[in-house]
């Protein structure tokens, strides 16, 4: 694909860069050795994770271009939270990293924001990161600190991502957040562009009386509805939860003694109560979600959609699996010096989203196969698709050609699915991509139409 300008200051750095994340996603591993194919290859890779010339944002632009791109005229759920990446004890010390949550472990932290397609709930990729390292000195005291200075500031940082990649091309931006995301100006400053849907912690006072909290206690139940609950853990398949809504307008005060004074004294929102009577069985806690928003809260249908597009924000949670344990395991990379982890842990993050895109796409989406590879490429896999096709109709690509879920069946099949007994997962994706890749490099070398890749 033609490029009108460097990314990282030199094509070949883009080649690479591109050449590393077609490895890391086919051979679903972030240890050099593994995804480089061979010494040049391990080489080449820690020659460009070093490069003064490289960091996070600019590995991530490209991807984040690719992710504007498919969101546009679409309605979008930014989703957007931070996982906490650990480094085992029993690892040689990585140089540069720093605290962590945990005592007398080093790592680092991973705050993405993912754009989810509103309507089909697919994942359309990466639209922006924070990836950093926390400091040694100890934090002052919280409440004394301005927001601008505050490690918290990630969050508003998120939505400006969002607005800023999503919002121009988008039919509307809708930013998700969990709790850690409930912050006073955050709500103050949200960008323009945007709304947003956060799950409330903090009980806050109004300025009608009474607190957050209470404050449904008065109002009238809207109506049920079932809700889909994620899965917490592997093997959990979820379940799905029969609630109580209630919703309405409530205008919450400024945190006393808060720093930021410049931030209104009030705020309009809206609020979302969502309480599930009881857990099935009697075991365990029933749900309960108070979700504040700027959408708007006055019917049935109102809360119920506050409530659809904050569930999606469990694809972020998938994405966090893909790149740790349950995946890439960038935890187990092996890397020695902090800004190549960082450098990697942009890579991850992007290629645990195309991982997902392929196993949403095995049952069916009209999404272009541009989500994951490069339109040049198109024409290599509709010959190889064609050489993949059995004799009965369940072993047909009936997929439109060039869609997500055509190449899907392509990938899968490369990686040994049969088209029969259970649908491919994560691994088998990884495999049949790492096959289809080097095919379209044989097609076009047969075709003449082959670019030089720098391994």
């Amino acid at each position: 694909m033609a490029r009108s300008k460097s990314v990282l200051g030199d094509v070949r750095r883009d080649d690479r860069a591109e050449w590393m994340l077609e490895r890391i996603v086919a051979s679903g591993s972030l240890v050099l050795r593994e995804f480089g194919g061979g010494r040049s290859g391990e080489l080449a890779s820690h020659r460009l994770l070093k490069s003064d010339a490289v960091d996070p944002s600019a590995l991530l632009a490209p991807h984040i271009a690719r992710t504007s791109a498919a969101c546009r005229g679409r309605r979008v759920v930014a989703a957007q939270d931070t996982s906490e990446v650990n480094v085992a004890r029993s690892r040689r010390p990585v140089a540069g990293l720093g605290p962590t949550g945990n005592a007398d472990v080093r790592g680092f932290f991973v705050h993405p924001v993912v754009a989810v397609d509103a309507e089909d709930e697919a994942l359309l990729g990466v639209a922006g990161a924070r990836i950093w390292t926390r400091g040694e000195e100890p934090t002052p005291l919280h409440h004394d600190i301005p927001y601008d200075e505050k490690e918290s500031r990630r969050w508003l940082e998120g939505a400006e991502l969002a607005a800023a990649h999503l919002a121009p091309v988008a039919a509307q931006v809708v930013v998700v957040s969990d709790r850690e995301g409930d912050i006073y100006p955050m709500f103050a400053r949200r960008p323009a562009a945007t709304d947003f849907v956060v799950r409330a912690t903090h009980d806050r006072k109004l300025a009608e009386g009474g607190t957050l909290f209470s404050a449904p206690v008065a109002w009238p139940a809207l109506g049920r509805a079932e809700v889909k609950v994620a899965p917490k853990r592997r093997g959990d398949k979820g379940r799905t939860a029969t609630v109580t809504l209630k919703a309405g307008p409530v205008t919450i005060n400024r945190p006393n003694g808060a720093p930021d004074r410049q931030d209104p004294a009030t705020l309009a929102l809206g609020l979302v109560e969502v309480r599930e009577d009881a857990l099935p069985g009697g075991a365990g806690q029933p749900l309960l979600w108070r979700l504040v928003t700027t959408l708007p809260v006055e019917t049935l249908a109102d809360a119920q959609e506050a409530v659809r597009l904050y569930r999606l924000r469990w694809r972020i949670e998938e994405v966090f699996r893909v790149l740790k344990s349950d995946g890439l395991d960038i935890e187990e990379s092996q890397l020695e010096a902090a800004d190549r982890l960082l450098n990697l842990a942009a890579l991850g993050l992007v290629a645990a989203a195309r991982i997902i895109q392929l196993v949403d796409a095995r049952d069916g989406s009209a999404r272009p196969a541009t989500d994951v590879i490069a339109p040049d490429d198109i024409e290599a896999a509709a010959a190889i698709s064609t050489s993949l096709e059995g004799a009965t109709e369940r072993q047909k690509n009936r997929h439109g050609t060039a869609t997500l879920a055509w190449l899907s069946w392509i990938v899968a099949r490369l990686g040994g699915w049969n088209c029969y007994y259970k649908p491919p997962g994560p691994k088998t994706m990884a495999r049949g991509l790492d096959r289809l890749l080097h095919r379209i490099e044989g097609f076009k070398l047969a075709t003449g139409s082959a670019n030089v890749r720098i391994p």
